[in-house]
C-alpha cells in the first residue's frame, strides 16, 4: 500500500489539537519514506497548572487563539506555501471535542480555500504510524501505543489495518502517572516530573505490585498501582525530598514492569516470523527513559528490534497527523471532499475492535478509545 516508486512526492500539512497541545507540521512523503520540513508544537501547561491537570474548556480556547499563527509558523518553517500542499490533514478525533472541533474545522477552511483534499484522521492512527516518520518500520509490527489517555497493544498489520490485543480496563498510564505526580505535589505533565524526582530515588523501597499478574490476557490496569502510591505516601507523616523522591521512583519502575510484562505476553501471541519481529512504541509516556529501558531488554531477550521514535515523536504533534493522511493519500484511502467536509468531530473513535468479547472500558456512547 506504498506510494508507486518514481511518482511525484506528497507534500501534507497536519494539524493535532485533540488534548492540550496546539501543534502543525509539514512533511514530504514518497517512496523513499517521510522528510519532515516542518513540526510545530505549542504547549502551555501554565493555564492548567492550578487545576492539576487539563480543562478541556481552556484547552479549547487556547486552540482557537493559537492555531492560525501555530499554521502559518509550519508553512513558513517548511518554506511552502498552501498553494504547493496535496492535502491537508488533521485530526478528527479521538480526543477533547472542543479541541478536535477547532482544528478539524480550521482544516475544513483552508481546505476549501486553497482547493486542497481533506483527510480526517484518527488520532490513534497517527501515533500507530509514527515510527515510520524517522525509522525503517514495514508492515507488520506490534505497537505499544502508551499516552495520557491511551495504553494499548495494537498489531499493525498494514494501512488501516489494525488489531487491538490489550487495552487498560481503567486508568491510562500517562494519566496514573499525572495522578501520582500530583499526589506528591510534584507539578504537571506528571511524566516528565516523575522522571525527574525518580533519578534520585531508590526504586527498591516500595514494593508496589505487578498489576493483572496471573491475568492471561495483555490487558492494562493502573488503578491499584495509584491506590498503593497513595497509600505509601499518607504513611509517610512529613514525607522528606527524599522520600518523595523514593516514591517516584519506585511508582516509576513498577509502572515499568507492568507495560514490560504485558507487551511480553502479546508478543507470545503473535507468530511474526523470526527477523520480522519489530515493537514499535508511541504516546508521550513512551518517552520516559525507564520505561525504553526495560522495553529494550525485553526485545533482547526475545530478539525483537525496538523501533522507538525520539522522543518529540513520542508526544502528541502533527508530522505524525500529516503522515496518517500522506499515506492515506498515496494509498488512495481518502473520502470524497463532500465527505470529508462533512465529517464531524469524534470525542471516541477506536483504532480497532478488541479481539474477543466486548469493548474494554466501554459505555453508553461505545468504547472511550
Amino acid at each position: 500500500m506504498e506510494q508507486a516508486a518514481g511518482e511525484r512526492p506528497l507534500t501534507v500539512l497536519g494539524i493535532e489539537t485533540s488534548c492540550d497541545d496546539t501543534a502543525a507540521a509539514v512533511v514530504r512523503f514518497s517512496a523513499d519514506g517521510c522528510v519532515i520540513l516542518s513540526n510545530i508544537v505549542w504547549t502551555d501547561h501554565d493555564d492548567h497548572q492550578p487545576y492539576g491537570g487539563v480543562v478541556p474548556e481552556i484547552a479549547a480556547r487556547s486552540h482557537v487563539e493559537r492555531l492560525d499563527h501555530t499554521v502559518e509558523k509550519a508553512l513558513d518553517h517548511a518554506g511552502i506555501m498552501p498553494k504547493d500542499l496535496n492535502a491537508i490533514a488533521a485530526t478528527a478525533g479521538p480526543g477533547l471535542v472542543g479541541g478536535v472541533m477547532v482544528g478539524l474545522t480550521t482544516a475544513k477552511a483552508i481546505a476549501m480555500r486553497h482547493d486542497l483534499a481533506l483527510i480526517p484522521v484518527n488520532h490513534l492512527e497517527g501515533h500507530a504510524l509514527s515510527p515510520r516518520l524517522t525509522e525503517t518500520a514495514p508492515f507488520p509490527y506490534l505497537l505499544l501505543l502508551v499516552s495520557g489517555g491511551h495504553t494499548q497493544l495494537v498489531r499493525v498489520d498494514d494501512l488501516g489495518r489494525y488489531v487491538r490485543l490489550g487495552v487498560t480496563i481503567d486508568d491510562a498510564a500517562g494519566e496514573a502517572f499525572d495522578k501520582s505526580a500530583k499526589l506528591l505535589g510534584l507539578g504537571q505533565p506528571g511524566g516528565p516530573h516523575i522522571e525527574a524526582a525518580a533519578k534520585s530515588g531508590n526504586p527498591d523501597r516500595f514494593d508496589f505490585p505487578l498489576p493483572l499478574a496471573r491475568h492471561k490476557g495483555c490487558n492494562f490496569s493502573f488503578s491499584g498501582l495509584k491506590t498503593a502510591m497513595r497509600e505509601a505516601a499518607t504513611a509517610l507523616a512529613s514525607p522528606t525530598a527524599q522520600d518523595v523522591a523514593d516514591l517516584a521512583a519506585s511508582f516509576q519502575h513498577a509502572a515499568a514492569r507492568h507495560l514490560q510484562a504485558q507487551t511480553e505476553k502479546a508478543m507470545m501471541m503473535l507468530d511474526f516470523p523470526e527477523g520480522d519481529r519489530r515493537l514499535a512504541i508511541a504516546g508521550g509516556v513512551a518517552g520516559n527513559a525507564e520505561i525504553k529501558k526495560m522495553l529494550r531488554e525485553l526485545c533482547a531477550t526475545n530478539s525483537w528490534a525496538l523501533i522507538a521514535p525520539p522522543p518529540k515523536l513520542c508526544t502528541d504533534n502533527g508530522a505524525m497527523i500529516a503522515l496518517a493522511g500522506a499515506e492515506r493519500l498515496a494509498a488512495g484511502l481518502t473520502p470524497p471532499m463532500q465527505e470529508a467536509l462533512a465529517f464531524a468531530p469524534r470525542a471516541r473513535w477506536p483504532l480497532a475492535p478488541p479481539t474477543e468479547g466486548r469493548a474494554i472500558g466501554g459505555g453508553r456512547k461505545g468504547p472511550k478509545a
